[in-house]
C-alpha cells in the first residue's frame, strides 16, 4: 500500500495557494455584505435567505475549506518548528489532519443544516 507523502515544498505551495484563494473568497464575502446596509444584512431573515442562495452556500463552504487548510497547515508548521524529529513530524501531521477534517466536517454539517439541503 503506497502512502501519500508530500514534500515540504508541495505543502508550502498548497499553503500559499490557500492563502491567496482565501483572500479572494473573503473579499467576495465582504462584497456580499456591502450590497445592503450592515445592520440590515445581519437581520435574521437576511441571514437565513443567504443560506438558501446556492452561490452563497458554495462561497461559505469554500471559505471554510480554504481557511481550515491554510490555518491548520500554519499550525502544523509552527508545531514542527518546536521539535524536529521524524516521529514528532508524523504525529503532528496526523493530529492536524484529523483536526482539520473534523472542523471541515462540522462546518459543512452546519452549512447543510442551515441551507436545508
Amino acid at each position: 500500500m503506497a502512502s501519500l507523502r508530500l514534500r515540504e515544498s508541495q505543502i508550502t505551495k498548497i499553503h500559499y495557494l490557500t492563502g491567496i484563494l482565501s483572500l479572494f473568497a473573503v473579499a467576495i464575502h465582504i462584497l456580499f455584505r456591502l450590497i445592503m446596509p450592515f445592520g440590515q444584512s445581519l437581520s435574521y431573515e437576511n441571514v437565513v435567505a443567504n443560506y438558501h442562495n446556492i452561490f452563497y452556500v458554495i462561497l461559505l463552504e469554500s471559505i471554510l475549506v480554504l481557511i481550515s487548510i491554510h490555518g491548520f497547515n500554519g499550525l502544523r508548521i509552527i508545531l514542527i518548528e518546536l521539535k524536529q524529529s521524524p516521529k514528532w513530524e508524523s504525529t503532528i501531521t496526523i493530529l492536524v489532519l484529523i483536526s482539520m477534517i473534523g472542523v471541515i466536517a462540522y462546518g459543512t454539517r452546519t452549512i447543510v443544516i442551515a441551507s436545508g439541503l
